[in-house]
């Protein structure tokens, strides 16, 4: 069964809009949970704009599902996630400047810092996922780094609708579930697009926060979890 990890971090955004005490990410988990959702997703980014150390030290004391942290190959970040032991953690690249991850990890480039971060988490029991492009060959440098498995950034798919960008999809789900990775995908899906990626057979896992963040806003985020998670199920047609 494909699974929703929800990611909370838009719950702490709007905290920190008024350094505010609330609303609070550790109670935006436990409803996400109580909704259906399966994992718990947060990013601690290296300026702090919205997750912290707090938040991630008390998800996974109250996490019953897993808890997957997006984090840099910055090394205090790093250490800090051994010391905390995420059941997950996604290597994701960063820019200050950016308004959201922009897009996937360069293997080629980073490929010695990503294994060497691999085998340091790995060495704490902690699963690790890559943020990758759509690109094939991501499949087998993944492997050879180490990884656990990969996320596939599915967000120019979701600006666009090419569906050009869904065979690439596809393509690398099928390769990278042949050489025994687990194939996660996310970034930018909502209810319209989610169908898509859902139904495509390899990648078991979609973390999603933005779109279910915001439909909280109008329907709460119970039901904002569980339509996202009705959704996913029926165009998987589970």
């Amino acid at each position: 069964m494909i699974r929703l990890g929800v990611n909370i971090d838009h719950v702490a955004t709007i905290r920190e809009a008024r350094k505010a005490p609330y609303p609070e990410p550790i109670e935006a988990a436990l409803i996400a949970e109580s909704a259906g959702a399966d994992g718990i997703t947060v990013h601690l980014r290296v300026d702090r704009r919205h997750i912290k150390e707090r938040d991630v030290k008390l998800l996974r004391e109250v996490v019953k599902t897993h808890l997957n942290v997006e984090c840099s190959l910055d090394r205090g970040i790093q250490d800090f996630i051994n010391q905390v032991k995420p059941h997950w953690v996604c290597l994701v690249p960063e820019r200050p400047e950016e308004i959201t991850t922009e897009g996937g990890l360069d293997l080629k480039k980073f490929f010695s810092e990503v294994k060497s971060a691999i085998e340091r988490l790995k060495s704490n029991d902690i699963k690790v996922t890559i943020f990758v492009e759509p690109d094939v060959e991501m499949a087998s440098l993944a492997l050879d780094a180490g990884a656990d498995a990969i996320e596939i950034n599915t967000g120019k798919f979701a600006d666009t609708g090419d569906l050009e960008l869904l065979k690439d999809i596809e393509k690398l789900a099928r390769k990278a579930s042949s050489l025994g990775l687990e194939v996660h995908a996310g970034h930018g899906l909502h209810i319209r697009n989610v169908g898509y990626i859902a139904s495509i057979h390899e990648i078991v896992e979609l973390n999603i926060g933005h779109a279910i963040v915001s439909r909280a806003v109008m329907v709460g985020l119970f039901e904002a979890v569980r339509e996202m998670k009705e959704v996913m199920l029926l165009s998987r047609g589970e």
